[in-house]
């Protein structure tokens, strides 16, 4: 990977880092633990909006579940940079967490619309991106969002 900082490679990616997003409740976007930020759940919003509502397999593709967790994932980064300052600091993604919106009959590729967070995490971090993950699945989601992304990182 070339020596361009997260940031860049943001960039390079047609991406914006949005401004992290206050807490909407009380709570903490994120924490600082030893080594370990933490991110709270972050939903596909861009400029102000939430930009994917609804359920997977209903009115919710495979592709717009990708994008929207790629969207929650791109938010999720910038409450870790808002915490550390530069993305440069990250030593490595340890942990991604995604929830996902799903109608009750879906039968789809949960993993692929996860993936939307990990190829962005490893296109981001390069093999500081590669992590574990768990994916849930609700039939109830925070203002009807169809995802939300945890993640945790070793500075």
């Amino acid at each position: 990977m070339s020596s361009k900082t997260p940031e860049e490679r943001i960039a390079e990616l047609g991406l914006r880092l949005p401004p992290a997003a206050a807490a909407v409740g009380n709570y903490e976007p994120w924490v600082i633990t030893g080594n370990t930020v933490i991110t709270s759940g972050n939903l596909p919003w861009q400029d102000g909006r939430l930009v994917y509502t609804g359920k997977l397999g209903r009115e919710i593709s495979d592709e717009d579940a990708y994008r929207s967790c790629q969207l929650s994932c791109l938010n999720a980064i910038a409450q870790i940079r808002e915490a550390v300052g530069e993305l440069s600091k990250i030593k490595r993604i340890v942990r991604m967490e995604g929830i996902l919106g799903v109608a009750d009959d879906y039968k789809g590729d949960h993993p692929k619309a996860l993936n939307g967070s990990s190829d962005l995490l490893i296109k981001v971090f390069g093999d500081r991106g590669r992590h574990t993950r768990m994916i849930y699945t609700n039939p109830v989601m925070p203002l009807d969002c169809t995802s939300l992304v945890i993640l945790w990182a070793e500075i």
